[in-house]
């Protein structure tokens, strides 16, 4: 299995990896997983989650083979001296002019919309008429091992078996590291914290079947291979307290307050201009 192979498997399987995470490298730059989320959002509109799973994986792979595809034909501009060339110079001068004016504008957005004030009173109103927005459903911090064969996922967990505590996790991230052939093996197999629906089924049914410091006694099998699982934490379906999401529903309540904001403020401006 090949690296951006392995990388592909590992970006279907999860999406909550690390946004800064090297996903792989083409000729010493990396390309991340952040820069992945933000070219699936732009080419969704910010609406990926609501693209269907079965469709996910593929989007992924086509983006990440798009970015990589960038990088070496950017690389490959570089080294033929476009980046010296007058064609370039003029189109980036233009491309330079535009972008200044677009960030000029966004820069007086937000410093319009930071100059909105929302009452305590409003946003603890908000709070309690919309409980259900802040409800965190049960999660799973997993860590796994991800082989090919079964006989390699029997193995790993034989050297486990003998261990308890401490022990049994460093040996897991040990073997994850050295094993495992998901992305995810440089971090000792974590996978972070992620809720029923994230993992394919058979990954999601026995994750959520185990209790925390537990691991899989028996090889796990999905559409990528087999895996070996060990539970770090588990947290219970929970609210989240009106403290922890004042800063959330302070910026919603503002963005809905901008509108009216920018209306009145675009009218003001329109008196005072000369438009002919």
């Amino acid at each position: 299995m090949n690296k951006v192979t392995k990388i592909i498997t590992s970006l279907a399987m999860l999406s909550t990896i690390s946004m800064a995470q090297t996903l792989v490298t083409v000729n010493g730059t990396a390309v991340t997983q952040q820069d992945v989320e933000r070219e699936l959002m732009a080419a969704t509109q910010g609406r990926f989650n609501q693209v269907p799973t079965e469709k996910q994986a593929e989007f992924r792979k086509q983006v990440l083979e798009q970015l990589v595809a960038k990088e070496l034909v950017y690389d490959d501009a570089k080294k033929s001296g476009v980046l010296d060339s007058q064609e370039y110079k003029e189109k980036y001068a233009e491309v330079t002019e535009r972008i200044k004016k677009e960030i000029a504008i966004q820069v007086w957005q937000k410093r319009e919309v930071d100059k909105i004030a929302i009452s305590d009173a409003d946003l603890k109103k908000y709070y309690d008429a919309n409980k259900e927005e802040f409800v965190e459903n049960e999660s799973v911090n997993a860590r796994h091992i991800l082989v090919e064969k079964e006989a390699d996922a029997k193995k790993a967990i034989a050297e486990l078996k003998p261990l308890k505590g401490d022990a049994l996790k460093n040996k897991f991230i040990e073997i994850a590291k050295e094993k495992s052939t998901c992305a995810s093996a440089a971090e000792g197999g974590d996978l972070g914290y992620f809720t029923a629906g994230q993992m394919v089924p058979e990954f999601n049914d026995k994750a959520f079947s185990m209790k925390a410091k537990e691991f899989t006694t028996e090889p796990v099998k999905t559409q990528f291979g087999y895996h070996v699982i060990y539970i770090e934490d588990k947290k219970a379906k929970t609210t989240k307290s009106f403290a922890e999401v004042k800063p959330f529903i302070e910026q919603r309540l503002k963005m809905e307050k901008a509108k009216t904001v920018m209306m009145t403020k675009m009218k003001e401006l329109e008196k005072k201009a000369q438009i002919k």
